[in-house]
């Protein structure tokens, strides 16, 4: 029962671990489609592309931008679609362009050169963003290093001849250390990814 306890406490804590990783690629992939959305568009304007042909173009490439197409063909706030389209996880870089958008349509500047600039801007900051992820590898490696260590010490320790094992999994003093360094293992992870989180 106890066993059981322990084995869905560390699991339940193991999910929401990889639920945050996941959730976590997946803003960077968003992003990036963001990113690469906004190159496209702008290049497609810059080569003479009316602004309803360069959004449905860049719509078949990024789901999120069909609303905001739909609203430039109906003649729409377009500023404001693209702000809706920014609320999505992942997708918040779509502000930048609804200003940019919105600034050119009132000012008379060329959009193309608003949305290129929009791009630069957006390639800017990938490339911190990379270089962050990078120095933030090797904590993470290095908290998941720790964290397979104790399961490296027991494998050694039955093979020497000992039975860790059968002390952690049958004994009451073995579960309470097994259920203290699964809970300080996992909130160690979970700890490291808060940490990097903020700092991305």
């Amino acid at each position: 029962m106890v066993l059981a306890g322990i084995g869905l406490a560390a699991g339940w804590i193991g999910t929401g671990l990889w639920r945050r990783r996941s959730a976590r690629l997946a803003m960077v992939l968003a992003a990036a489609e963001v990113r690469e959305t906004c190159e496209l568009l702008g290049a497609e304007l810059s080569a003479g592309l009316p602004p309803g042909s360069a959004l449905q173009r860049a719509a078949e490439c990024c789901a999120a931008l069909r609303p905001v197409a739909e609203a430039f063909a109906l003649g729409g706030d377009v500023p404001g679609a693209l702000r809706a389209a920014a609320t999505e996880p992942g997708r918040r870089d779509l502000a930048l362009l609804a200003a940019g958008w919105q600034v050119a349509h009132r000012s008379g500047a060329g959009l193309a050169d608003t949305v290129e600039r929009v791009a630069g801007r957006l390639r800017a900051e990938e490339q911190t963003a990379r270089m962050v992820a990078g120095e933030l590898a090797s904590a993470r490696a290095t908290a998941r290093l720790v964290a397979a260590l104790p399961v490296a010490a027991l494998t050694l320790g039955a093979g020497t001849g000992g039975s860790p094992w059968e002390f952690l999994l049958t004994t009451t003093p073995g579960l309470a250390c097994l259920a203290g360094g699964l809970s300080l293992g996992l909130a160690g992870l979970w700890w490291i990814e808060v940490l990097t989180g903020d700092a991305t």
